[in-house]
């Protein structure tokens, strides 16, 4: 057993049963349906199939990010078992929870100044950040120590490509990652706006295709022109989706047909409640090791 352990944001989008299995803890983000308080806690307080029917009825949604005295109580728990931690963080790209972290790491390397604390900016979000988590726990097993986790991390996370489209822009003219008036005549046209995570850990939108059929096999061509080996591709590859879990099995189907050589099966997860808010129903995301991602 390792000295250290391995922790996350309840944001990575793997399920309960995938964390356990991988013993990697993790900390959950809390959000607000209409002006009532959850736990971003893996679809256990609110089915995710009950979230995102809310939310396609009409109900409102405002995420929070873990704040510092509650990392300092999480990270504490570990600390008081002799254990050294290599947290984490959703991407600050799209949230400032790791300056959170930052901060109960200096408050607790003051009271147990023995101890390690290594924080590790993921620059991805929902299973892509799994994926990444997943990564580090084949290293931690394999008998890495915790500082060369923490630099294969830093060293790695641009190569964990992230593709996102979605079929319902609400939720992004919403949250203003679409104008208004784009997201009127997009609707209009069935324009299904295909996006990915740069170098910074931001969501930016890259193309605009029209109709469903045609975005899905747009993102496996993006994981064609982007994945390490090309269709050689040897790793594997995770789909998180939002309320449409047939568009990521036809994505899933497709990846599989495409690149043989694939490390089992695409594993699909539901985005949580924390990305979810923000994306709301119709989004499927992709995401595969590959060239280094830029701006």
């Amino acid at each position: 057993m390792s000295n250290y352990v391995i922790s996350c944001c309840s944001t990575a989008d793997l399920t309960e049963d995938h964390f356990r299995s991988r013993e990697i803890s993790y900390i959950c983000f809390h959000y607000k349906l209409d002006n009532v308080e959850y736990s971003d806690d893996l679809g256990k307080s609110m089915p995710f199939d009950k979230f995102y029917a809310a939310m396609a009825n009409g109900a409102m949604t405002q995420t929070s990010q873990v704040n510092a005295d509650e990392f300092e109580c999480y990270f504490e728990t570990f600390l008081k078992e002799g254990k050294d931690i290599l947290h984490v963080t959703l991407s600050s790209g799209i949230s400032g929870v790791q300056n959170s972290a930052m901060i109960a790491k200096q408050e607790l390397e003051e009271r147990y100044p023995e101890r390690k604390i290594l924080v590790v900016d993921s620059l991805g979000a929902s299973s892509g950040y799994g994926l990444l988590m997943d990564r580090l726990a084949d290293l931690r097993d394999e008998g890495k120590t915790i500082e060369e986790v923490y630099d294969w991390a830093i060293a790695h996370r641009l190569n964990l490509n992230h593709w996102f489209f979605s079929t319902d822009l609400t939720f992004y003219i919403r949250g203003g990652r679409i104008s208004k008036t784009a997201g009127i005549i997009g609707g209009l046209l069935n324009i299904c706006p295909l996006l990915d995570v740069n170098n910074e850990g931001k969501l930016i939108p890259r193309f605009k295709i029209r109709t469903k059929k045609k975005v899905i096999r747009a993102i496996v061509d993006q994981m064609e022109a982007y994945a390490q080996d090309g269709l050689d591709y040897s790793d594997k590859c995770y789909i998180s989706q939002s309320a449409c879990y047939e568009d990521a099995r036809e994505v899933a189907d497709l990846v599989e047909k495409r690149f043989p050589k694939l490390s089992g099966k695409v594993e699909i997860n539901t985005i949580g409640t924390t990305i979810g808010s923000h994306t709301g129903p119709g989004t499927v995301a992709l995401f595969f090791w590959g060239k280094e991602r830029t701006e």
